[in-house]
């Protein structure tokens, strides 16, 4: 009893367990695209300001306007405005993927993987098809 009033003696220590998922799981494609889908829901939130901002702009006048168009013609614009497509198709593809499985298709491992290979491809390819579209239609190289 002194022993322990005085702190020399020392109670066994106990080892807390850690999470499962560190043991069990590993990270995969399915896993890695549902937090690309949160993301990409966020990103869209924040993207909502640059379309407020243009509605915004157009309303206001020329001048305010202009100032909208040399963002979004500056690399940093495009970029923004790249990432903000790319984020929108990506979200709307991961939508039409939980869509799939609510219906209760596409739930084997096999399918699952493949229907988030679809996203993440079809996102990509979609984005390129409508900036090249949007390329085009604006007349091409000035």
């Amino acid at each position: 009893m002194a022993e322990l009033e005085a702190g020399t003696a020392t109670a066994p220590r106990r080892s807390r367990p850690l999470s499962p998922h560190l043991q069990t799981y590993r990270l995969t494609l399915t896993m890695l695209m549902s937090i690309v889908h949160r993301i990409t829901g966020s990103a869209l939130y924040f993207g909502m300001l640059l379309l407020a901002w243009w509605l915004i702009a157009a309303a206001a006048g020329p001048n305010a306007y202009a100032n909208f168009e040399w963002f979004v013609g500056s690399w940093i614009g495009r970029l923004v405005l790249f990432g903000y497509t790319w984020a929108l198709l990506h979200h709307m593809l991961g939508g039409i993927r939980h869509l799939i499985w609510d219906t209760l298709h596409g739930l084997e491992p096999a399918d699952r993987e493949m229907l988030t290979l679809a996203t993440v491809i079809g996102s990509v390819a979609l984005t390129l098809v409508v900036w090249v579209i949007g390329y085009l239609a604006m007349g091409g190289p000035r």
